[in-house]
């Protein structure tokens, strides 16, 4: 017999990034909420690298939190060393990256899911979702419990089926030895949803005490510490940061590993999933760049209170043996003890073609997704993914429009586009490459450009709002001033031009027009301003980026406009297109399968042509014209 429990308006299943997001977000806006997970230990697990950002990662959380999401105040909170990368170079790739105390990062994030507001955590395993009428009603537990609920979000990260494989040692877990999930694919498979294989893998954690700092070189984090999230008070988190190293792999490493590529799974054939090629294993990086001496390896601490060391850069699936001799070539690792040994993971996930824009399910109504189960990797990725996912299945329950953000809003917006529209035959990861106006979705303007947003529906508090709009007046404000404050060429400006190493002035210019000026700056130009006025240093930052970056964003911000007419033109959901007079079999294919929002949305589907979109937008003009001209009773006006 059936045991029903109480109702839930969302079930999340799933604690890990992509889940915790999914859930605060759900619990926040006021719907009954519970969360499941197959351990309570494991809530936002870090199995792979204990670190939050990087390249393009960075991003991703900043936008995650201007919409009202967690990570970013979580990582504030556990950070052990802060770093901005890429800060030579211009602000579009400014990413930061944090690593992170592992456990006090779980705990953390652990304890504010205990203490949100109409959210319950479950341990136990979800084995199957019911499905009454194409929607969903509820979800079953592995221990015959039925929680009913009106929309659910699948975060199941790398548990579905999961085996993880050390050589010929081959253990059938989620990663850290956690139990895996072996149930609920099939039962996603029975209710037709797609399911493939994917691969990913994680370096060997060493005894810290073991190995020799003196032959590597130092790692320092960031003098000035710039936090991830906007509610972040810059001041209360400046502290003293540990040390993380580098050191390389050489001619014998490589030696080593390639005289045993036989015994590792991936080259064995045993692994039968496709990995990340952004992230590849020791063995991959030898195999396919042998004509690197070396490769990078950073040596980065696992937290404050444990001695465990991350070998970041040499990620393998060898056997045992051959990782201690593999990794005792290393310099500085010659003595290494490992206290975990480096393994592969292979999980079942989805084609996320499978889902509209908004991560629900096109077969399955109230049925969302989010994180590595739609083939993405990293923990960013998931945040955010999660954090969509739980918003657009309260805006589901609740009966709202559901949140779509084009690639022009966030990179957000370019990865969901991505998962749902490109044929993804390995772990999808974000790269700044992959964003076509990344000097509009830059790090630092992300309140800019998603407060209102997370405002609008409910994740955003009324006080941070106000601060918001504060901040927004004071950049838009000072920088009109700087464009009309005109600066003469007087002896003392020409003399403070050559100490600077700057052109001297022919007639007088205005400050923006200095600001441009590589050599100068709003703040190095302080000294001829003397009618300026004290601004955060948040505020300045835009005021220079907008003035010192205006061709460049005026011309992107163009390049938009002419991008959103394509994605303005929606294609209603029940087209059949064999009706599509004269497009191509393999466009009407695609187009049928992955059924995409807009014409913009379509235009980026692998096999569809220039001349697809041409011949889809006349059919569409056609079907608008002949429903102008029938009025409400279905009869022809002519």
């Amino acid at each position: 017999m059936d045991y029903y429990y109480e109702d839930y308006d969302v079930a999340v299943i799933g604690a890990g990034h992509a889940g915790c997001e999914a859930a605060l977000a759900c619990a926040r806006l006021g719907l009954r909420t519970i969360i499941f997970t197959i351990s309570i230990e494991s809530i936002a697990l870090m199995p792979c690298n204990p670190n939050i950002g990087g390249s393009s990662k960075g991003h991703l959380v900043r936008e995650v939190d201007a919409l009202g999401g967690e990570m970013g105040r979580n990582i504030d909170k556990t950070f052990i060393q802060s770093k901005m990368l890429n800060s030579s170079k211009g602000p579009a790739v400014h990413s930061l990256r944090a690593q992170a105390d592992k456990s006090a990062y779980s705990r953390e994030m652990r304890k504010t899911l205990e203490n949100t507001d109409n959210l319950t955590l479950k341990q136990t395993e979800i084995i199957d979702i019911k499905v009454e009428n194409g929607a969903v009603t509820g979800v079953v537990t592995a221990t015959g419990g039925i929680y009913p609920c009106k929309a659910a979000v699948i975060c199941t990260g790398t548990y579905l089926n999961a085996r993880c494989l050390c050589g010929e040692s081959i253990t059938y877990t989620g990663p850290n030895g956690l139990k895996a999930a072996d149930r609920l694919s099939q039962a996603l498979m029975d209710k037709g949803i797609e399911m493939v294989r994917f691969k990913t893998g994680t370096p060997a954690r060493m005894d810290g005490r073991s190995l020799d700092y003196s032959k590597m070189e130092k790692q320092y984090g960031d003098r000035r510490i710039v936090p991830f999230s906007f509610e972040t008070d810059p001041e209360s988190i400046q502290k003293e940061q540990v040390l993380c190293y580098l050191t390389y792999t050489n001619d014998e490493t490589h030696r080593i590993i390639r005289e045993n590529l036989d015994r590792s799974p991936i080259y064995a054939g045993v692994i039968e999933g496709t990995g990340p090629r952004y992230c590849p294993s020791i063995e991959d990086k030898v195999v396919k760049f042998a004509d690197k001496e070396r490769h990078q390896v950073f040596v980065e601490p696992e937290g404050l209170y444990t001695n465990e060391m991350y070998i970041n850069g040499m990620s393998s699936s060898l056997p045992e043996d051959v990782q201690y001799r593999m990794y005792r070539t290393v310099p500085g690792l010659e003595h290494a003890r490992i206290v975990r040994n480096a393994y592969a993971i292979e999980y079942d996930c989805i084609p996320a073609t499978q889902l509209k824009s908004s991560l629900e399910f096109k077969k399955i109504k109230g049925l969302f997704s989010g994180g590595q189960f739609n083939g993405s990797s990293g923990y960013e990725e998931a945040a955010a993914q999660g954090l969509l996912a739980g918003i657009n299945a309260s805006m589901s329950v609740t009966g709202r429009e559901p949140l779509i953000l084009k690639r022009s809003d966030a990179y957000i917006g370019v990865l969901v586009d991505d998962l749902v529209t490109k044929d993804i035959r390995e772990p999808y990861r974000m790269m700044t490459s992959r964003a076509e106006y990344r000097l509009l979705l830059r790090q630092d303007n992300a309140d800019m450009r998603l407060t209102e947003t997370g405002y609008r529906i409910g994740l955003i508090s009324e006080e941070r709002y106000q601060k918001f709009l504060l901040k927004k007046t004071q950049i838009e404000q000072e920088t009109q001033r700087v464009t009309n404050v005109r600066i003469g060429a007087s002896e003392k400006v020409q003399t403070f031009m050559s100490e600077h190493g700057s052109t001297p002035l022919r007639t007088g210019e205005t400050l923006a027009d200095l600001i441009c000026r590589p050599e100068l700056g709003y703040d190095v130009l302080a000294p001829l301003d003397p009618e300026r006025q004290p601004l955060p240093a948040e505020v300045t930052e835009q005021v220079e980026i907008n003035v010192k970056y205006r061709g460049y964003i005026d011309r992107q911000m163009r390049q938009v406009e002419r991008f959103r007419k394509s994605e303005n033109k929606l294609i209603p959901e029940d087209l059949d297109y064999a009706d599509v007079y004269g497009l191509r079999i393999e466009a009407r294919q695609k187009l049928a399968a992955i059924r995409p929002r807009s014409v913009g949305q379509a235009s980026r589907i692998a096999g569809v042509t220039p001349a697809d979109i041409s011949i889809l937008l006349i059919h569409l003009s056609a079907s608008d014209r002949e429903h102008a001209h029938t009025d409400e009773g279905g009869r022809s006006e002519s």
